[in-house]
C-alpha cells in the first residue's frame, strides 16, 4: 500500500529503535537451581544498589556464601546493610527467595518463576507484585494486580516483597524536553504522531474531516504490513458488559 508505518520502521532495526544494551548493567535472575535451592539454604549480603537504564526498578548486587554473585531486583525495604537468604529452608522475610509452597497465603511476592529454575518471569517492573491466593495439591494459585490469576508449580521460586521504584511514575514530567531525554535513554521514538493526524498516504487512518479513522479499527491477521494497524484479529470489540 506504499505506507511506511512505525511498525515497519521498527522491524527494520535502525538506531532509532535499537536498544542501547551497551549501557545496561546486566540481566537479573535468581540463583541457579541447584541442590541448595532444592533442599537447603544459603545466605548472602547486599553489596550495592544499582540504577540500570534497562530496568525500571533498581537492581541489587548480592554476594552469596562461596563467592557467587548475582544481580537481583531490589524490593522495598532492601538496603546495603542487609543479609538475604535463598533456598527451600529460607524464612519468608522481605528480600528472601524461596519456593512458593513455603510462602504463606496472602504474602506479596515478586520476580516469580513460570517454570522451575527459569530465574523469574512475572512481576519484575517497578512497583509490581502478586499475592498467593491458594494452595492445592502441588499447585499454587497466584493473583496479579490486574486480578488475573495463574496456577504455578509449588517448586517455582519467588522473592518476598514488592519491587522497589513504584513511585517513579507519580512525579510529573512537566516538560517535553525532559520527556525526550527519558525516551532517548532507551531509544524510544518520541514524539509519536497519531495515525488520524496523518495524511491518507502515510497511514490507513489518515485524512478525513476531523480526527477520526473513517473505517473500522479491526483488521485481518493476514492484512499486508501497510494496513495492519488498529485491533489486529480482535476476538471482540466495545465495552465489556
Amino acid at each position: 500500500m506504499g505506507k511506511r508505518l512505525i511498525t515497519q520502521r521498527r522491524g527494520r532495526g535502525t538506531a532509532t529503535y535499537r536498544a542501547p544494551s551497551h549501557r545496561y548493567v546486566g540481566s537479573t535472575s535468581h540463583r541457579p537451581y541447584d541442590e541448595i535451592e532444592k533442599d537447603g539454604i544459603i545466605t548472602g549480603r547486599v553489596l550495592n544498589l544499582i540504577n540500570c537504564p534497562g530496568h525500571s526498578a533498581p537492581l541489587a548486587e548480592i554476594e552469596y556464601a562461596g563467592g557467587d554473585r548475582i544481580l537481583g531486583l531490589a524490593v522495598v525495604g532492601l538496603n546495603t546493610r542487609q543479609s538475604v537468604s535463598s533456598g527451600a529452608k529460607a524464612k519468608a522475610n522481605v528480600g528472601n527467595t524461596l519456593p512458593l509452597k513455603k510462602i504463606p497465603i496472602g504474602t506479596s511476592i515478586s520476580n516469580i518463576e513460570s517454570q522451575i529454575g527459569d530465574g523469574g518471569k512475572f512481576m519484575r517492573a517497578a512497583g509490581s507484585f502478586a499475592k498467593i491466593l491458594s494452595k492445592q495439591n502441588n499447585k499454587i494459585t497466584i493473583q496479579f494486580k490486574s486480578k488475573k490469576t495463574k496456577v504455578l508449580d509449588e517448586k517455582c521460586r519467588a522473592t518476598v516483597g514488592v519491587i522497589a521504584g513504584g513511585g517513579k511514575r507519580e512525579k510529573p514530567v512537566l516538560k517535553a524536553g525532559k520527556k525526550v531525554k527519558m525516551m532517548k535513554a532507551k531509544n524510544k521514538l518520541y514524539p509519536r504522531t497519531s495515525g488520524v493526524a496523518m495524511n491518507a498516504v502515510d497511514h490507513p487512518f489518515g485524512s478525513g474531516r476531523g480526527r477520526h479513522m473513517g473505517k473500522p479499527r479491526t483488521v485481518s491477521r493476514d492484512a499486508p504490513a501497510g494496513r495492519k494497524v488498529g485491533s489486529i484479529a480482535s476476538k471482540r470489540t466495545g465495552k465489556k458488559k
